[in-house]
């Protein structure tokens, strides 16, 4: 490994290890990105990196007890395994990515591919309407549950969440079906919406084991 580094150009290495260091911070890599202030698609060099270099940072993240996978057809890199830092995502933040969904599923197949960007107002609505968000959110709670979402490559937000508006395009990304697939989300939103303690806490890696296993395309 220390050799096939050392045989590369520093630019090309420096790459490699920031890719590496986004993989364990977000779980995942996309092909193409959008732009957090224009939300215009663009393609994204950390994805260019891992297929360039799959097969020795595949072998890096092994020792690691890490898998590298790819899923060509949502065009995403992404990490599982026991070697994954733990993420903890709050019950809140998880009806909030089941509402995601149920919005991104219902445009998709309503208004196409280009139809995936959303906003607080709508999640709101939709919220209320499922009875996953049956009470008001704090602003704190709103700001945790974007940022986990964001950084986990499942929304991008136009600049800092603090300035969001009621309106503010929120783009959801389709990593949302590697956490929630469609096949019965009606029954796994029901589920969600029978918990008893809202203070619970998964982790994000149980939470995909949970919903992709059980919610599996």
């Amino acid at each position: 490994m220390i050799r096939y580094m050392e045989e590369l150009s520093p630019g090309e290495a420096a790459g490699i290890k920031k890719t590496i260091q986004d993989l364990f911070r977000q779980t995942c890599i996309l092909q193409v990105k959008c732009d957090p202030v224009t939300l215009v698609q663009r393609d994204n060099p950390r994805y260019r990196i891992l297929a360039n270099h799959r097969e020795f940072i595949a072998d890096y993240l092994s020792v690691l007890d890490c898998e590298l996978v790819h899923d060509p057809h949502e065009h995403i890199f992404r990490i599982r395994g026991e070697g994954m830092p733990v993420d903890r995502m709050t019950l809140t933040t998880t009806r909030i990515m089941l509402i995601l969904k149920v919005i991104y599923r219902d445009k998709i197949m309503g208004e196409g591919l280009n139809a995936t960007v959303t906003s607080l107002a709508e999640i709101r609505e939709v919220g209320g309407s499922t009875n996953l968000l049956t009470r008001k959110l704090s602003l704190q709670e709103w700001q945790d549950a974007l940022v986990m979402l964001k950084t986990h490559q499942i929304i991008e937000l136009p600049g800092a969440i603090g300035s969001l508006e009621d309106d503010s395009p929120i783009y959801i990304y389709s990593t949302i079906n590697i956490f929630c697939a469609s096949a019965e989300l009606g029954e796994l939103v029901k589920s969600y919406t029978e918990a008893q303690e809202e203070s619970e806490e998964f982790t994000s890696e149980e939470s995909e084991e949970t919903i992709y296993e059980n919610v599996s395309e």
